[in-house]
């Protein structure tokens, strides 16, 4: 999604306690940042409608949220704010940053123990050599394994048939366990297992249009 220069959100995000300008510096080290809690991560959190809420409605959970643009966490900030203040609750669980999903391996690592990665509604990217870019990518998952944990899960939602379906088989390429899949998330009670479904913007307005939104939950085997 494209969006305005937003000549605000740079001198918003410095100035706020849960934005993080310097991700490279925690590499291994994120849980200094925390508690003893799981640590789950969004990759792309765009406006930060999704995180918002599911960080504030599960405090026993610490979130890491990641955006590139700083219009996009600008935004993301506030709604956070926003959510966090509707609720009467301190921010106190969740950190985001600017960053560059491509070069994660220099944020992460396997000190790190992600628990679980949440990918929703990323870029499709349909031309064919463009397709190394997508998120969901072999190439992306094989980065991300190095630090999310055995028997971690990844949560991955999206309007786009083309990518799904090619990303039934990065997954798998990549040596992940797919638990479920749908193909028609509206249909399908408790599909999220320990979380209600939180819907984004995007899947809000897909979903007036008539498409249906597609899901899966991966899990990375653990070591035999």
């Amino acid at each position: 999604m494209r969006i305005r220069f937003k000549k605000w959100a740079r001198p918003e995000l410095e100035a706020s306690k849960f934005y993080i300008d310097n991700p490279e510096e925690y590499k291994g080290k994120w849980k200094s940042l925390f508690n003893n809690n799981p640590i789950y991560v969004e990759l792309g959190c765009g406006k930060g409608g999704f995180i918002s809420k599911l960080a504030s409605q599960n405090k026993n959970i610490n979130y890491i949220a990641i955006d590139l643009v700083d219009a996009m966490l600008g935004l993301a900030k506030r709604n956070i704010e926003q959510t966090y203040q509707e609720l009467k609750t301190e921010i106190d669980n969740i950190y985001i940053t600017r960053y560059d999903i491509d070069r994660i391996l220099n944020i992460f690592d396997s000190e790190d123990k992600i628990e679980r990665i949440y990918i929703n509604f990323c870029n499709p990217w349909p031309r064919g050599k463009h397709h190394k870019k997508r998120l969901t990518h072999t190439r992306q998952l094989e980065k991300y394994k190095t630090f999310l944990i055995d028997n971690g899960k990844i949560y991955f939602k999206t309007d786009d048939d083309n990518l799904f379906v090619d990303s039934l088989g990065y997954f798998k390429e990549a040596g992940f366990k797919l638990e479920k899949v749908t193909y028609d998330l509206a249909n399908e009670e408790k599909f999220w297992q320990d979380q209600a479904n939180i819907e984004t913007e995007h899947e809000n307005m897909f979903k007036e249009q008539g498409i249906k939104i597609k899901a899966l939950i991966a899990v990375k085997k653990g070591e035999k």
